[in-house]
């Protein structure tokens, strides 16, 4: 009696298998209102609440006839990429390789890789619908101009998040534990808060300290904003420096990354 050959099942396509993995953690990232508060919402609240200080609506001669209100609205974007690489996602990549959720992938035709590409895409998607809304609200509620340098805007936009999401990898990548990635990423978030202007704006920062801060990613992405909103082609040297942080994070990151 002949037996018929038995035929593997086909595997998944890497493409359909990445955009299946995408959806799911869509569905889970949605379930976070934690998360999409920070990112989404808290930035612009911020921003808010400081642009309802009057002296924060005056035009100042020391800012360049510009009111505090509009060096904010960069800063809450460059706050909402920090939220979305430092304190969201680190945890997330770091809790999946803790329960080996990531070893268990390795087995199977969908690669652990797909999860770290559907969470970059995810938390930089977020990253980049805030600064939409804080655009948005500073524009019609406290009458920032929109960036007179649209395209420097846009490629600053584009640096900083890819910056932010390398070094996010990079905490999640020498963290073994999501107690050790909290820590460090919050340690990264508030000297990035800091160099970013959430506190003092660069531009009004002391000359020695000033100098000291652009040489950091987002001390010089804030300058990059900063200058391309004001209608002028963005520093070279300030773009080079967000992308050279984003080469080093992203090397660092690869080069030390485990899935389990």
């Amino acid at each position: 009696m002949a037996t018929a050959n038995t035929v593997p099942a086909p595997r998944p396509a890497p493409s359909r298998a990445s955009l299946a993995v995408l959806r799911s953690e869509t569905r889970l990232f949605l379930r976070e209102p934690g998360s999409l508060f920070w990112i989404l919402a808290f930035p612009t609240v911020l921003m808010t609440i400081l642009g309802l200080i009057p002296s924060f609506r005056e035009h100042d001669d020391a800012l360049g006839g510009r009111r505090v209100i509009d060096l904010y609205v960069p800063v809450a974007i460059l706050l909402a990429m920090i939220m979305a690489g430092l304190q969201a996602m680190p945890p997330v990549l770091t809790g999946y390789r803790e329960r080996g959720i990531l070893r268990r992938m390795s087995t199977t035709p969908v690669r652990p890789a797909a999860v770290l590409g559907a969470q970059i895409v995810l938390h930089g998607a977020a990253a980049l619908g805030s600064t939409l809304l804080v655009t948005a609200v500073g524009r019609i509620a406290f009458g920032v101009r929109l960036p007179g340098q649209p395209f420097g805007y846009l490629l600053g936009l584009l640096l900083a998040v890819g910056c932010v999401l390398a070094l996010g990898a990079l905490v999640c990548a020498v963290s073994r534990t999501t107690k050790i990635a909290a820590a460090v990423g919050s340690v990264v978030f508030f000297v990035m808060m800091f160099t970013a202007g959430v506190w003092v704006p660069v531009q009004v920062m002391p000359d020695a300290l000033r100098h000291i801060v652009q040489a950091t990613p987002f001390g010089a992405a804030s300058q990059v904003l900063d200058r391309a909103a004001t209608g002028a082609w963005p520093s070279w040297a300030h773009l080079a420096v967000v992308a050279l942080w984003t080469v080093l994070a992203a090397t660092a990151a690869v080069r030390t990354f485990r899935w389990e």
